[in-house]
């Protein structure tokens, strides 16, 4: 059955395709003319509305994104300059900050150093003075013990004088009398 519609086919359809194929050699390669045409035009204008529609916006929005990675690279690179900058202000400041520091430290045992050396010689006159007074004091202290015993030794020598004479003589004759020869032998000595 499918022999005889084989052959009854071409007869249908009014031509026969091996004439078909000896009128055009691309319809022996199984490629319709007509169509081909139909899809290059097709195809040609789907070029052109691409690159009308698709192409120039897609170029516009990499050449956009190109100007915004160009222009954060210069910004990054501004910025880098900036924080080297900063940062070189930065350790000028730290510099400076340490050189001050260094500088009050030093003005500080300097004044520590004075206050120390004012001390001491504040001590040392404190010292002076009290040693003055202590042999001030001394020297009073002695002189009010040979005052003593000047005027013990008056009156013993009152008392013995009496005893030797027998007699009471006058003491504040007799003290002014050894006060004398007292002066007179202090004298000779000093």
């Amino acid at each position: 059955m499918l022999a005889k519609l084989g052959t009854e086919l071409p007869n249908l359809v009014g031509r026969s395709p091996a004439a078909e194929a000896q009128t055009n050699p691309l319809q022996s390669l199984g490629i319709d003319p007509a169509t081909l045409i139909a899809q290059l035009i097709n195809f040609t204008l789907l070029l052109i509305l691409l690159y009308l529609f698709a192409y120039k916006p897609i170029l516009k929005m990499l050449d956009e994104r190109s100007g915004r990675i160009k222009d954060s690279l210069e910004e990054a690179d501004k910025v880098r300059k900036q924080a080297t900058e900063a940062q070189d202000v930065l350790k000028a400041q730290m510099d400076q900050a340490r050189k001050e520091g260094q500088a009050i430290v030093a003005q500080a045992e300097q004044i520590g150093q004075k206050l120390k050396d004012e001390a001491r010689k504040e001590a040392k006159l404190e010292g002076d003075a009290l040693i003055a007074r202590a042999k001030q004091e001394i020297q009073r202290e002695r002189d009010d013990a040979v005052e003593e015993l000047r005027k013990q030794f008056a009156s013993l020598a009152i008392i013995a004088a009496e005893k030797v004479i027998e007699e009471k003589l006058d003491e504040k004759k007799h003290i002014q009398l050894i006060n004398q020869v007292l002066e007179k032998a202090k004298k000779a000595q000093g």
